[in-house]
């Protein structure tokens, strides 16, 4: 069928609608709703589409449309659950299961026919997190499922007043509701509050006399303090206080009236760290007297190989398992930053050390990496140089881990990556992802022409035709095409709880053949020499630096434009295949 998304943003979810529906054979377009309620009417008039998908929207869809077309709409709550903010609810409620509705729409918002429902347990995750893999996976299912019945003709959508049907609206979830009480609130309380709200909208505190929104919350099992105190960082975190006690904090985001020229989400620490820079900033004293010290809070470092009941936050662990070495990391949102590529690089070097056949990299669940982070890139004094210098520091990680030959290398994806982030995973020997990942194998909706070696590795994988196919339209695909495309070598279709456990099994089974594993390292290390031989990584390198450092530096490149509307969340473009004009302002790919 010819199927229109509207959506508020090309988010993870709506990604991964667009690339199912299209595996499928369906012709997807896509509307951002943010450009008005014309914008989605011209869209209607010209794409005259069979059926209208909303995955995932915020504001209502123009009456006339939803009256002559039919239009479902993704809800992320069980069948009779309405209202705006369901997920922070079933959160803030620890509800141990919960679901997703794909609605007929109408005038009453969340109240129309049920099209398709399906349910999830809710992992002790947040909020983001949880959108990302168990609501995705049941909302992909709910919505293929809806198509289905829809293409069929047959079925007859399931009215709300069906007494089976238990109606409860929910409120808009206010930030009265979010606010912790560090007196009182204990570890537990304070975690909820941060994890239901951990990417967006965050939750409302004062620190150093200053309004910020706190994101993300991590349990830490040995240090204490006076309740609220920030008593430590860690690679950009803040720990902080709680009566019973603490928690690790990664990320801080300025209120937009503060006066803050960066009101967005970066590394905790540096947001403190910024505060004692701007005009009127509270004295160095007066920061150790209310325990708010950035600058000179005490650096709580741990051993990247910890025990795993360890109750305390790190982003970057290693662990062994016989011949096996697991290295997990996991950053916010995906975004590597200069310090996370050069932190993560120290930690690749480590395990290489240890005595294994086997390296697995990846997270235990959600992002594997996005790539250079365009948040503390925009908060810089000087982005083009942070924007070189991080670009600089994830291709000497990607540069180690193509150089490994002693070891089969595993890049273990248990959720979506994208741009340079996906590419680190086309470095390792071995792609496992998880079935319900999206993958961006591209550069250009940044205005970038890319590097991280992908001009090596892409082709070598996909092939060049499909390489320059994938690069130049700049669409996400599924986990399912990236197989076929030959971005992925195993698919891994379990939950996302499961995916860690599952790896583990994967990995463990490879030492079940050693003579195989042998001969796979062996030629790994041939084709490196010669690939080597025939043109070096240096190569590779140097041209695709060139072309990077040219748009970095060129105060009038798309790129800084288009970084800066991405990390403000400003309105951006629709997810279309780039026109002829496009490709001209981004310098192309070839």
């Amino acid at each position: 069928m010819d199927i229109l998304l509207v959506v508020s943003a090309f988010n993870s979810l709506s990604q991964r609608v667009y690339a199912e529906l299209s595996d499928l054979g369906h012709q997807v377009d896509v509307v951002l709703a943010p450009h008005g309620p014309e914008a989605v009417r011209a869209a209607v008039r010209e794409l005259r589409p069979e059926l209208i998908i909303a995955p995932m929207l915020k504001t209502a869809l123009p009456e006339d449309v939803w009256r002559e077309h039919t239009c479902l709409v993704v809800h992320p709550g069980p069948p009779g659950d309405r209202g705006p903010s369901s997920l922070d609810w079933a959160i803030a409620a620890e509800a141990p299961d919960w679901g997703v509705t794909v609605l007929q729409a109408e005038a009453a918002m969340d109240a129309g026919d049920i099209w398709a429902a399906e349910s999830f347990a809710v992992s002790p995750v947040g909020k983001s997190d949880l959108y990302r893999n168990e609501v995705s996976d049941a909302a992909s299912a709910a919505v293929l499922m809806a198509v289905r019945r829809y293409s069929d003709g047959a079925f007859k959508p399931r009215p709300q007043r069906d007494p089976a049907v238990r109606v409860v609206w929910r409120d808009f979830f206010r930030q009265e509701r979010r606010r912790i009480d560090w007196a009182n609130d204990t570890t537990e309380t304070v975690l909820r509050k941060l994890r239901g709200a951990d990417s967006q909208p965050g939750v409302l505190d004062e620190l150093m006399g200053r309004e910020l929104f706190l994101h993300g919350g991590h349990p830490e099992d040995e240090l204490r303090g006076r309740p609220g105190d920030v008593l430590a960082t860690r690679a950009g975190a803040i720990c902080r206080a709680t009566r019973d006690g603490a928690v690790w904090i990664p990320e801080l985001r300025p209120r937009k009236n503060s006066g803050d020229p960066a009101p967005f989400r970066r590394p905790a620490a540096s947001v403190l760290a910024s505060f004692l820079a701007q005009p009127g900033a509270a004295s160095p004293a007066e920061c150790s007297r209310s325990g708010d010290r950035p600058s000179w809070l005490p650096e709580a470092t741990v051993a990247l190989e910890l025990p795993r009941d360890r109750r305390t936050w790190t982003d970057i662990r290693y662990r062994q398992r016989g011949d096996i070495g697991f290295l997990t990391f996991s950053f916010p949102g995906g975004a590597m930053s200069t310090d996370h590529c050069r932190r993560l690089l120290a930690a690749y070097r480590y395990a290489l050390t240890r005595p294994t056949s086997v390296l697995v990299l990846g997270g235990a669940r959600d992002f594997f990496s996005n790539g250079i982070h365009l948040n503390v890139i925009e908060a810089a004094a000087d982005p083009a140089a942070e924007s070189w210098a991080n670009l600089k520091a994830i291709d000497d990680l990607v540069e180690a881990v193509l150089c490994t030959t002693d070891r089969l290398v595993v890049a273990a994806l248990g959720g979506n990556a994208a741009a340079g982030g996906l590419m680190l995973a086309l470095a390792a020997d071995q792609v496992w992802c998880r079935a319900g990942a999206v993958l961006n194998p591209h550069y250009r909706r940044m205005g970038l022409y890319g590097s991280e070696f992908w001009t090596y590795t892409l082709p070598r994988r996909a092939g060049a035709e499909t390489a320059l196919r994938l690069t130049t339209e700049a669409l996400p695909v599924s986990a399912g095409t990236a197989a076929r495309d030959g971005l992925v070598d195993r698919l891994v279709p379990v939950a996302a709880r499961d995916f860690a456990a599952e790896v583990e099994r994967m990995a463990a089974a490879l030492l079940d053949a050693p003579e195989d594993l042998r001969r796979r390292i062996a030629a790994k290390a041939a084709t490196r020499r010669a690939d080597e031989e025939e043109r070096p990584l240096a190569e590779y390198r140097r041209a695709e630096l060139a072309r990077m450092r040219a748009t970095f530096f060129d105060p009038h490149a798309p790129y800084h434009a288009l970084r800066s509307a991405f990390v403000r969340k400003l309105p951006g473009g629709c997810a279309r295949p780039l026109s002829p004009a496009d490709e001209q302002a981004t310098g192309g790919i070839r």
